[in-house]
């Protein structure tokens, strides 16, 4: 009797599966976009094949739907049961989505403020250290930022093999391991190591918090999401040399870390019991063996299933976005776009103190405010996108018809490295010519304008380009961007020294200038790029 209700279970399963895959379609996509069938098929452009899309290779609903209607369905595949499927992130009420982009929001906003938080306390760490080398002032702020760079490499892999949840909750709490041990450092070469550490696992909600907000959010309406999560990595930088500033005049460095600790444990205490997998390929594997178990049917497999032992797909994954920054044009110009930004940004935040200390005199706890006028710039930009994005993305697609294209995210690009120069130049001449204090902040609120522009693009565009190898594409952007974010702190002391505060910022005004094209390259080209044979990367 168990048999043949094991037997009775399995036909029924199978014969609704196939129904539910002939007459309906899962609005979780593995193509570029995310798009409907009907545009799939107006558009074969987008259509997620390995000969024609987006360096990605797992099938698309397209795909899957054509071969259905040849009559060679796999009755033994395990998918979404239907378009409105509850168990697809997708489908997931408004509250419980939010509540995901919320908590990883916040992490992604509290790592980088470890970035450079104690940066206002790095006098008093080299005079407590009895160390007077420059080079190693700006290292123990910088070398966060080359574990950011060393930590994609294992974090995006991880992510797509097993999921992303316990990504999360491991990365959070190795973050709070090593940030304990910098508090307790008992010199600078120490620090120096715990800080590397504390970057590699902090990096985590920075690499694959776009793939999770593609996992949750329609490419439609997925504007408002990526605005908040990309605040973090450039807010929180923003505002950890404000609060440190203050914090170590009164408490000392070490406080800092005290603080972040706090607030990192804060964070994961509610995000254990409220954050739930979302990756698309782990929850139907999930599925699969759930079914396996109740029916009996051994040969069910995920229809994401690539047939790999999880060691190919590890290696895989970690030469993933190897591979797309050094071979497609797409990700190799959009992450070095995004990777000179980061450096600006880093090589400001490792400078201010001692721009503002010799020039303007100010007292370590007021010099942290000097760091608002990225913040307001920050601000700016980010509600006239938020606001516009989506609005933007609609216009473009009434336009011109059709389904949505990833390249109607770059015409705020075009903005983002211009308003980066000027601010750089209204900074760099104000400061040289000791200018009332406000207008080389305001300057900055410019650059902080244009960053926030270009870090939001840049991540929404690599997200719609890459569908479900989003995590994949974000890791070889915050590699490189993190990697360029480390090294440029290294050299500004002696560049300022060199060329002065005038002409060294006018020098990295030019290469904000130089880097003007690129988004303008992809608005006109973007889409024959990316369907082009000669450019794609069999990943």
């Amino acid at each position: 009797m168990a048999s043949k209700r094991r037997a009775a279970l399995t036909t029924t399963m199978q014969s609704t599966h196939q129904r539910s895959r002939r007459h309906t379609k899962s609005t979780y996509s593995s193509d570029a976009s995310n798009q409907e069938k009907s545009a799939e098929r107006s558009d074969p452009q987008l259509v997620g094949s390995t000969d024609k899309d987006l360096e990605i290779q797992l099938p698309s609903n397209g795909e899957a739907e054509e071969e259905e209607e040849e009559g060679e369905e796999d009755p033994n595949l395990v998918f979404w049961d239907g378009p409105n499927d509850p168990a697809n992130p997708q489908n997931w009420s408004v509250a419980k989505k939010w509540s995901q982009i919320a908590l990883i929001s916040v992490l992604s906003f509290l790592t980088p403020l470890a970035s450079s938080g104690f940066a206002p306390g790095v006098p008093q760490l080299m005079q407590e250290f009895d160390n007077s080398s420059k080079t190693m002032a700006t290292l123990v702020v910088s070398v966060y930022i080359l574990g950011f760079a060393f930590g994609p490499l294992v974090v995006a892999p991880l992510s797509e093999l097993y999921g992303r949840l316990w990504v999360y909750h491991i990365s959070t709490i190795g973050f709070m391991a090593f940030t304990v041990a910098c508090s307790r450092a008992s010199g600078v070469g120490e620090l120096c190591v715990y800080r590397f550490l504390e970057g590699v696992f902090g990096v985590t909600p920075i690499t694959i918090g776009g793939g999770t907000i593609a996992d949750l959010i329609h490419v439609d309406a997925r504007g408002a999401a990526m605005a908040l999560w990309s605040l973090g990595p450039l807010m929180g930088p923003v505002a950890g040399p404000v609060i440190g500033g203050f914090l170590a005049h009164a408490k000392g460095w070490r406080w800092m870390f005290y603080l972040i600790v706090i607030l990192a444990g804060a964070v994961e205490v509610p995000a254990f019991f409220l954050m739930r997998e979302t990756y698309a390929p782990t929850l139907l594997e999930q599925k699969t063996k759930r079914l396996r178990k109740e029916t009996g049917n051994q040969d069910l497999k995920s229809k994401l299933d690539l047939k790999q032992t999880p060691q190919e797909m590890f290696r895989l994954a970690i030469v993933r976005p190897m591979k797309l920054l050094c071979r497609s044009p797409i990700c190799s110009l959009m992450c070095m776009y995004m990777a000179v930004i980061y450096g600006f940004l880093y090589l400001l935040f490792t400078t201010f103190t001692y721009v503002f200390e010799g020039s303007y005199r100010f007292s370590s706890n007021i010099v942290g405010l000097v760091y608002l006028g990225l913040g307001v710039g920050n601000i700016i930009g980010l509600a006239a996108l938020g606001y516009g994005s989506d609005r933007l993305i609609k216009y473009l697609r009434a336009k011109n018809g059709g389904p949505q294209k990833p390249e109607y995210r770059l015409p705020p690009l075009i903005t983002a490295a211009p308003l980066i120069g000027i601010g750089l130049l209204i900074y760099g001449f104000c400061v040289k010519y000791h200018v009332f204090w406000f207008w080389p902040i305001f300057g900055t609120m410019f650059t902080g304008i244009g960053m926030i522009i270009g870090f939001m693009a840049v991540m929404t565009y690599l997200v719609d380009v890459y569908g479900i190898y989003a995590a994949s594409a974000v890791a070889a952007n915050t590699v490189l961007r993190s990697i360029f974010g480390g090294v440029f702190p290294l050299f500004a002391l002696q560049m300022y020294d060199a060329l002065g505060l005038d002409w060294g910022n006018a020098l990295l005004a030019f290469l904000a200038f130089a880097i003007s094209p690129i988004p303008v390259l992809f608005w006109i080209y973007g889409e024959r790029i990316r369907t082009s044979p000669r450019f794609q990367v069999k990943l």
